[in-house]
């Protein structure tokens, strides 16, 4: 009878899912427990629910030494996730299983103590790097469904520890799970045509939405920057299905997981401006991913942008960038993918009528300046896309004519589509992300624009950065025109999305 026995299982580590090789060794003496290994609280409270379980499915359990090895040693384990696997390896120990076919499989799922399967968090990410290895998965079956979205893996899913043990001696093998999507895919129903006038920030979204670009919206009460960021999704590019995996494998390590209708959805968050740091950049023991993380490949909609504490802010800097955040405590470090469009909102000033046509501002000069003062310049520089958004006019509103009948976003999504497809076929990537080497090559400029850039820099005060980002914007704008070249109209307009007010009087 075997004493010694090895066998899989996966810890989370951030968005990754180290291997954890679980050894089980049984001994004669004074019959106890021990989990060694790094354990966190939770797991070694996992020698109670293996006994009770094991015990309620009328299977043998040793009173033995028994002595629980987590390899490697120095990797924090957390949660319920190796339950089964610690039942399965005492099983295999004490001679209840076979040993030999146990290094074909991987196993995950929390045991109640009747020893029902319960699901556990970042099933997904466990999916994919278990494909990677070749070998099969044994997971609870209310996780099936969003592992099921992994083609070339063998997927068992069971709903009781005597499901596992029946399939492991073959006496009622596991069907496997099939690859499956969800029936019906989510659509919503907000549609660019239900915004009225607004003709230059839907020209913005649009151009955003092409290139990928971050937007900044200015603009009294009521007048439909929510409305329009909201909208924004509607217009972008269907997701690939490497976009969706990443999306969803994000969503299933957060602490609400994954929902199987948010499937190819690009996600949209809109954090309260009460949202701390953590909230927004992610963190926690163990690490979780923030609002910016949890908006990969999607949006994130910042309302009320000077709301936010000057601290929280500053998080997004990084990111915005670099498209990733690295969360860093005493004694672990996570990397998080972060790529999201950022779109923000914000008044003129406090009262939020500063330049309205229709109600004066009740701000003092030195109001107006601490408010915009909470915004730090660097932040603002990041942002491709500076616009105003004025009041509707009330015959806008109130008459239904041609002027109110806008374009709808199915065919605004046909020309982002058309416009992504020329920058994915000639640098690979958006181009909002085009780097130094990728600007030289593609964004030529002739002498007239070139002219054009020159006095803007100087009159505009535009940093190194501005201008990188400016030629980035007109880069987009000539991707929607079908043209090969930036023009000096493309530029033009580009640098208008620049000229940003200052917020003073």
């Amino acid at each position: 009878m075997p004493s010694l026995t090895t066998l899989y299982s996966r810890a989370l580590l951030g968005i990754n899912t180290p291997l954890v090789t679980i050894e089980t060794h049984l001994a004669n003496g004074f019959p106890c427990f021990t989990m060694v290994g790094l354990p966190e609280a939770a797991v070694r409270e996992s020698r109670d629910r293996v006994r009770s379980a094991l015990s309620n499915t009328q299977c043998d359990f040793p009173v033995k030494r028994i002595t629980v090895n987590l390899a490697p040693a120095d990797l924090p384990k957390s949660g319920g996730r190796f339950d089964l696997a610690v039942a399965i390896g005492i099983l295999s120990a004490s001679g209840q299983l076979p040993v030999h076919e146990l290094l074909q499989y991987e196993f995950l799922g929390e045991l109640a103590l009747s020893g029902e399967l319960r699901p556990v968090t970042g099933i997904l990410p466990v999916a994919i790097a278990c494909k990677q290895t070749n070998r099969a998965l044994i997971i609870p079956q209310k996780n099936a469904e969003e592992a099921a979205l992994i083609s070339g893996l063998t997927i068992y899913a069971a709903n009781h520890l005597t499901d596992v043990f029946a399939h492991l001696t073959k006496k009622k093998p596991l069907a496997p799970i099939e690859l499956s999507f969800p029936a019906e895919k989510y659509t919503s129903t907000l549609d660019m045509k239900d915004i009225i006038g607004q003709k230059q920030a839907r020209r913005a979204l649009e151009i955003s939405a092409a290139g990928g670009h971050s937007l900044l919206m200015q603009g009294p009460p009521g007048t439909g920057k929510t409305m329009l960021a909201s909208r924004l999704p509607s217009i972008l590019p269907e997701m690939t299905e490497e976009e969706s995996l990443e999306a969803a494998a994000i969503a299933s390590i957060s602490l609400r997981g994954f929902k199987s209708k948010q499937w190819a959805t690009r996600p949209f968050r809109s954090p309260h401006h009460s949202a701390s740091s953590v909230a927004l950049a992610g963190g926690g023991n163990p690490p979780r991913p923030g609002e910016i993380s949890l908006a990969h490949q999607g949006v994130l909609f910042l309302d009320e942008l000077p709301e936010f504490s000057r601290a929280v802010l500053e998080t997004l800097r990084e990111p915005l960038e670099s498209g990733a955040i690295t969360i860093s405590r005493a004694a672990i470090q996570t990397d998080f993918p972060a790529n999201f469009q950022l779109i923000a909102a914000m008044n003129p000033c406090p009262c939020g009528y500063l330049g309205d046509t229709e109600q004066p501002c009740q701000c003092s000069t030195d109001q107006i300046q601490r408010y915009h003062h909470k915004i730090s310049g660097p932040l603002l520089e990041r942002i491709d896309l500076h616009i105003q958004v004025p009041r509707i006019p009330t015959r806008l509103l109130t008459t239904q004519t041609k002027e109110t009948r806008n374009e709808s976003s199915h065919l605004i999504r046909q020309r982002t589509k058309a416009a992504r497809a020329r920058q994915l076929a000639r640098a690979s990537i958006y181009n909002a992300k085009l780097n130094q080497k990728q600007l030289q090559q593609f964004c030529i400029l002739d002498k007239l624009s070139q002219k054009l850039i020159e006095t803007a820099i100087e009159r505009l005060h535009l940093s190194a950065r501005a201008y990188h980002k400016t030629l980035k914007v007109a880069r987009t704008i000539a991707d929607l025109d079908q043209q090969d070249a930036i023009h000096a109209s493309h530029l033009s307009e580009a640098l208008s999305y620049r000229a940003r007010k200052t917020g003073s009087r």
